[in-house]
């Protein structure tokens, strides 16, 4: 365990975690061809969805939205009067914008759930970003994609590389409610895994 990331024994939680989603727009969506793009944007919505829910803070990030679209209006719907920041300077890493990167810094917590379009570059960047800062970084690999099966997937060992810890929309919500106790339990049943997976649910 000597080369696992700080604090990676601790399990995520409602207190102690935030959400960060990068460029899902319109025209990101149209590039993608390494997965199923339903699958994609099902997680990302479950996962802002969980957030939600759980009360987690969530940043959201967009890249020229004029030419790319606005982020997803599932997302932004779930977050009414939430700024999905338009990066001023037009980086592939988002966290070069000051706006997205003050938002993150302003939750005050060091685990970050970051996903983002597409995988080799905004997500990527934007998530090594987070680790060179010191934060412990967790990549929601199942709502990323990328223009080609290669990219996407070499694009997710650079990260494994750089100490981003793997985690999938499902393991990453039951991380979150942590038990069946959770007097959210029933809502993210019903609003969450019945949606993604149907491992669990109606």
């Amino acid at each position: 365990m000597e080369h696992s990331p700080k604090g990676c024994l601790e399990l995520l939680t409602d207190k102690n975690s935030l959400l960060v989603l990068v460029d899902y727009q319109s025209t990101m969506f149209k590039g993608v061809a390494s997965g199923d793009k339903t699958i994609i944007r099902n997680a990302a919505y479950c996962a802002a969805k969980a957030a939600g829910i759980l009360k987690i803070p969530v940043v959201l990030s967009t890249i020229n939205p004029k030419s790319n679209g606005p982020f997803m209006e599932e997302v932004t719907r779930l977050f009414p009067g939430q700024e999905a920041y338009s990066r001023k300077v037009l980086s592939f890493d988002a966290f070069e914008d000051e706006a997205t990167w003050n938002a993150a810094k302003a939750s005050g917590r060091k685990k970050m759930v970051i996903s983002g379009l597409w995988t080799s570059m905004c997500f990527a960047y934007t998530a090594i970003h987070a680790i060179r800062e010191g934060y412990e970084v967790y990549g929601l690999m199942d709502a990323a994609g990328d223009s080609t099966r290669d990219a996407h997937r070499f694009g997710i060992k650079r990260m494994l590389q750089a100490g981003v810890i793997p985690i999938t929309v499902e393991s990453l919500v039951s991380e979150w409610m942590h038990d069946w106790a959770n007097p959210k339990a029933g809502e993210l049943i019903r609003d969450v895994y019945s949606r993604y997976g149907y491992m669990i649910g109606f």
